[in-house]
C-alpha cells in the first residue's frame, strides 16, 4: 500500500511540489487554503459567494494526468475588453461546476475525474473566508490581496469569521504518514491551513512526519529578511503540540545576476541558512542543489525535491 502525504499550502509553490511527487508511489492529499481575494479569484468571490477558486486551479492543473493542452487550458487568462478579461478558464470552471454540484468540493470531485488526478485536492473549507493581519505596529488589515501588497510587516493572522472545515481534511490529516509544509507564502498560503485549532488538533492525533520545504527567497511584505529558522519558528508558532521535524533547505548556488534581478524587480533577497541557530533546533536538516530555470524564473527543482521527500517518508 503506497504511503500517504497530506500537503498543506497554495499556490506556485505547492504546484510545483505536486508535479514531482505525482511522479513517485504515493497517495497524494493538497488541502488549500480558500482565502485568497485578489484578481480573478476576488471577483468571482464577490459574484457568486464561493471560496477562492485560484489556489485549488494551479493544484489541479499540477496534479492533472492529460494531455498538457490541458493544463494550458486551465491557466489560460483571457485578454479582452470584457468583463472576462483576466479570468483563467480553470477559475470559471470551478465556478460553474460549485454552481451545479452545490459546493466546490464537489466541484473539484467532478473535474478531477475529467483530467484524471494523480491525487485529492481538498479545499481548507467550503464557506466563504476573509483573512485578517495583525501587523507589527498594531494595525489590522483584511483580505489576503490586502495583506501580502502592504508593506507593514506581518505579527499575526487569523480569520474573520471561525470556518467550518472540511471533515475530509481532518480525516487525511489523521491518516497521513507525513504531513507537508509546502514552499509558498508563508502567512498567506501556508500559515493560514494551521490556524484553525481543528487542523492542528488533527495534526497532533496524526502519526505522519511533518516536514517544511522552506523557500529560496523571501517574500517582500510577508518575510522580509527571514532566514530559515525564521521561517520555521514562524509555523510552529501556528502548529499545536507537534512541531516541525524535518525541514528541505536549497543550498545550491543562485548567481548574481539572478539575486541583483530578484532584488530590483520584486525585492526579495535568497533566503539565508542561518546553520548555528538550526543546529540548536530539534529537527533533520536536508540540504541539496535545487535550483533550475523555468519560464525565466529560479524555482525548485520538483523531481529532485520529491526524490528527497520520497526518501525520507520510506525510511
Amino acid at each position: 500500500m503506497n504511503k500517504k502525504i497530506v500537503i498543506l499550502g497554495g499556490g506556485t509553490g505547492t504546484s510545483t511540489l505536486v508535479r514531482g511527487l505525482k511522479q513517485f508511489p504515493v497517495d497524494i492529499s493538497v488541502v488549500v487554503s480558500v482565502c485568497d481575494d485578489g484578481k480573478s479569484t476576488g471577483k468571482l468571490r464577490q459574484e457568486f459567494s464561493i471560496p477562492a477558486v485560484g489556489d485549488l486551479r494551479k493544484v489541479i492543473a499540477s496534479l492533472s494526468d492529460t494531455e498538457p493542452l490541458f493544463e494550458s487550458l486551465l491557466e489560460y487568462r483571457f485578454k479582452t475588453n470584457s468583463d472576462l478579461n483576466g479570468h483563467p478558464v480553470g477559475n470559471l470552471l470551478l465556478a460553474a461546476l460549485c454552481n451545479i454540484t452545490g459546493n466546490i468540493s464537489d466541484g473539484i470531485k467532478s473535474l478531477s475525474k475529467v483530467l484524471n488526478l494523480k491525487g485529492k485536492v481538498l479545499p481548507l473549507t467550503e464557506d466563504n473566508v476573509d483573512l485578517i493581519g495583525v501587523m507589527e505596529d498594531g494595525s489590522i488589515i483584511e483580505g489576503e490581496h490586502n495583506i501580502t501588497d502592504s508593506e507593514k510587516r506581518i505579527k499575526d493572522i487569523y480569520f474573520k469569521e471561525e470556518p467550518i472545515i472540511n471533515p475530509s481534511v481532518i480525516k487525511e490529516i489523521k491518516q497521513a504518514d507525513m504531513i507537508i509544509l509546502s514552499m509558498g507564502s508563508l502567512y498567506t498560503s501556508i500559515a493560514c491551513n494551521l490556524i484553525s485549532k481543528d487542523i492542528t488538533d488533527a495534526i497532533d492525533k496524526s502519526n505522519g512526519k511533518i516536514l517544511y520545504v522552506c523557500n529560496m527567497f523571501t517574500q517582500p511584505g510577508e518575510t522580509d529578511d527571514f532566514t530559515v529558522s525564521d521561517h520555521i519558528n514562524v509555523l510552529n508558532k501556528y502548529l499545536g503540540k507537534r512541531k516541525i521535524e524535518i525541514v528541505i533547505i536549497n543550498d545550491g548556488k543562485i548567481s548574481k545576476k539572478f539575486v541583483d534581478k530578484y532584488h530590483r524587480e520584486e525585492e526579495k533577497a535568497p533566503v539565508i541558512i542561518d546553520k548555528d541557530k538550526l543546529n540548536k533546533m530539534n529537527i533533520k536538516i536536508v540540504k541539496d542543489d535545487f535550483v533550475t530555470m523555468e519560464l525565466g524564473s529560479l524555482k525548485h527543482n520538483s523531481i529532485k525535491l520529491s526524490l528527497k521527500i520520497f526518501e525520507d517518508l520510506i525510511n
